[in-house]
């Protein structure tokens, strides 16, 4: 039985996959209406946890964007340089 060697782009490309599964769940999630018949204290929470849901995509968006970058460095050089920020991209930009 032969198994198939370990690589860091194999297993940085199945976590994207993995992210990017994680984010559309997550603004399926946010996409849900608020339920209209709560009210007060129960409404506040709802929103509040939409708002974090959101915030969690964002973020995530943002750490699937550098390990895109990560592959791409990787597939063309070979490594990863160790001064390389990972953090400046379009999702990035607009996350503020």
């Amino acid at each position: 039985m032969s198994r198939k060697k370990f690589t860091t782009i194999d297993a940085a490309e199945k976590l994207m996959h993995s992210m990017e599964i994680a984010i559309n769940n997550m603004i399926e999630e946010i996409k849900k209406p608020v339920d209209p018949d709560a009210g007060g204290s129960s409404r506040k929470a709802e929103l509040q946890s939409i708002k974090q849901t959101a915030v969690d995509a964002k973020e995530l968006l943002v750490e699937r964007q550098r390990l895109e970058q990560m592959v791409r460095d990787l597939k063309q050089s070979g490594e990863i340089e160790q001064e390389k920020d990972y953090s400046g991209g379009f999702a990035e930009r607009f996350s503020k």
